[in-house]
């Protein structure tokens, strides 16, 4: 295949993105993408279409390259790529760029790396004929559709697990509900309880020098709203203090810094080498389901409850004993396992789409330099 050289400035205008406003933020809207994941909603946008973003700036994912959600407000944590479509199509420069080792080559940072837009202009990427790129890309979107597919699925099922949580033990519209008295709010048979009581946290970590071989790291900018986003490859060696703590199949994931940020997970089946920064409480489940107690610290009230105790005006973040001493109301067991059996096969599904997610993806990428070799 017959490749043009090119500097991605010949091609593409760059700008930063840009912080939004406090008076911009809302509780709902179009998102506010950094670069690592959606953060927030505000009122406005920046840009109506998705846009290629190279990650500037920041922990763990420094020259990443991702596509913005469309109808977004993309933050100065990014770089937002405007390329000329008479020589690249935009598809096909998300793909190809994302091949290359941005922040190994251009990494201009000291304690944390960082991309600039006069570093990225002066990149090197040949680029077939506009009809290859195109070509390419109509094939590898086919797989984006796939992912997109899963995702879809994914959503759909958090929010059926999401609705039963509220219909059960917000709306106290469950099964029986009409035949149990209701007394200063609290079902007959149900008890008022700290989280401390029915789960445990941060019941594991690896001590210093004792993290296996090569581990799957997992740092507060890989989690987004209910999702592990991507875990980095890193020898023992290589590996950040904060990485310490261990989570099983079913423990809960919470960031202490910026609750507001919602970077919170259900761990799914793990691998045995993740291991996960002290920046995160991991709540184990005792005496209720896991399925019930993640619903419970991921609910609106439960978000403010962290937001109004965190500490720090520069860096605002709540402790693990800020999560033990809340107030959990405990349905009876009964009831627990009946949520737990409706929903649990949903959690399995959805490690099971998101799996897919992972080998699709990695198809993909490795589909790529084929395709370009003809």
């Amino acid at each position: 295949m017959r490749l043009t050289p090119y500097r991605l400035g010949e091609f593409c205008q760059m700008k930063y993105g840009k912080m939004p406003s406090n008076d911009i933020l809302s509780d709902e809207g179009f998102p506010v993408f950094t670069g690592y994941r959606i953060t927030g909603y505000a009122k406005e946008y920046l840009f109506d279409e998705p846009r290629v973003v190279v990650v500037a700036r920041g922990v763990g994912g420094t020259g990443d390259v991702k596509m913005s959600p469309k109808k977004s407000w993309i933050t100065n944590l990014s770089i937002v790529l405007d390329p000329d479509k008479q020589i690249v199509n935009e598809k096909f420069l998300f793909y190809r760029l994302g091949l290359e080792p941005l922040k190994d080559k251009l990494n201009t940072g000291a304690a944390q790396a960082q991309i600039t837009i006069d570093s990225l202009k002066s990149y090197f990427l040949p680029l077939p004929s506009l009809k290859e790129q195109r070509r390419i890309a109509s094939i590898l979107s086919a797989y984006d559709d796939l992912i997109e597919n899963n995702r879809r699925r994914i959503q759909l099922l958090e929010q059926a697990a999401r609705l039963l949580y509220k219909e059960w033990f917000i709306r106290l519209h469950f099964p029986g509900h009409e035949h149990v008295k209701i007394k200063n709010g609290v079902p007959e048979g149900w008890e008022k309880k700290m989280i401390n009581d029915v789960a445990g946290a941060n019941e594991q970590s690896y001590g210093k020098g004792n993290l296996p071989e090569t581990i799957n790291y997992i740092d507060i900018s890989s989690v987004s709203q209910g999702r592990i986003l991507s875990k980095t490859d890193l020898h023992a060696s290589e590996a950040p203090g904060r990485a310490r703590r261990r989570a099983k199949h079913g423990d809960t994931i919470w960031s202490n810094v910026r609750p507001n940020l919602r970077a919170y997970s259900l761990v799914l089946e793990p691998e045995e080498n993740d291991v996960f920064s002290t920046g995160f409480t991991v709540l184990t489940a005792k005496t209720v389901p896991f399925t019930y107690l993640y619903q419970f610290v991921t609910t609106d009230d439960f978000v403010s409850y962290l937001v109004n105790h965190t500490t720090g005006a520069s860096y605002p973040a709540v402790r693990p004993p800020d999560f033990e001493r809340t107030k959990i109301l405990v349905p009876t067991e009964t009831l627990l396992q009946k949520f737990h059996e409706t929903v649990e096969p949903y959690y399995c599904l959805i490690s099971s789409l998101d799996r897919g997610i992972k080998v699709l993806t990695k198809a993909r990428d490795l589909l790529l330099p084929h395709l370009m070799n003809g």
